[in-house]
């Protein structure tokens, strides 16, 4: 493999934003007196707005049995999103497989299926926006995760066929994403999608601090 480039996911394996995001809606539940179960959320994870079949503003208000404010939820709900992640350090593994990278000479980008102002703001914080040549968004394509566009902008942007290229994720439908783009891909599970199937991923780690470049790189 002439390995060129990295590209990674961003919810969930830069940063652990899936619990965080499961845990808003939780609470944002709890206060309608009804439950979101971790069943109904899962399928959600590395998805984006554009390929979701289901939605937890629909499924609160099929259970109420009345519509809401989602303007005022939204906002509500995105606050406290916003700070349960701002508290989240960099996941384990993260800074050094950039920093392997920087030492190869290899190319970094994101392929993430959130808003780019969630992206960016967020890789802002903590001083990483500058490491990645490209960064594509779920709300840059016309289709998120589980759908390859992501990936295909990314490798266009790149100037890079697939096989140059890999990926990093932490869910099924990202690495389905990964996978029908034509990329290597590298599973990372995170704490919810821990006991979830990966069959399509080339590889699953425990953790990105398990993972060498040296192992792929000639």
């Amino acid at each position: 493999m002439v390995m060129r480039a990295l590209i990674l996911d961003f919810d969930g394996l830069m940063i652990e934003t899936e619990q965080p995001d499961f845990q808003s809606w939780q609470e944002i539940y709890a206060q309608y007196g009804v439950t979101l179960s971790l069943e109904m959320w899962l399928p959600l994870i590395g998805t984006g707005s554009s390929s979701r079949a289901f939605h937890p503003h629909d499924h609160l208000e099929a259970l109420l049995g009345r519509t809401l404010d989602r303007a005022e939820l939204r906002a509500r709900r995105r606050r406290r999103y916003a700070e349960l992640v701002a508290a989240r350090p960099l996941l384990p593994g993260v800074a050094e497989i950039i920093a392997q990278a920087q030492r190869r000479g290899l190319r970094l980008a994101v392929a993430s299926s959130s808003p780019r102002e969630w992206v960016i703001t967020h890789l802002v914080q903590r001083g990483l926006d500058a490491l990645f040549e490209h960064i594509v968004c779920g709300d840059e394509v016309a289709r998120a995760k589980p759908f390859p566009d992501v990936y295909q902008v990314v490798l266009a942007r790149l100037g890079l066929p697939a096989d140059q290229a890999m990926a990093f994720e932490d869910s099924p439908n990202g690495v389905q994403a990964a996978k029908r783009a034509g990329l290597f891909c590298v599973a990372i599970p995170n704490p919810l999608t821990q006991h979830l199937a990966f069959e399509q991923a080339d590889l699953r780690l425990l953790s990105l601090a398990d993972f060498s470049l040296a192992d792929y790189c000639l």
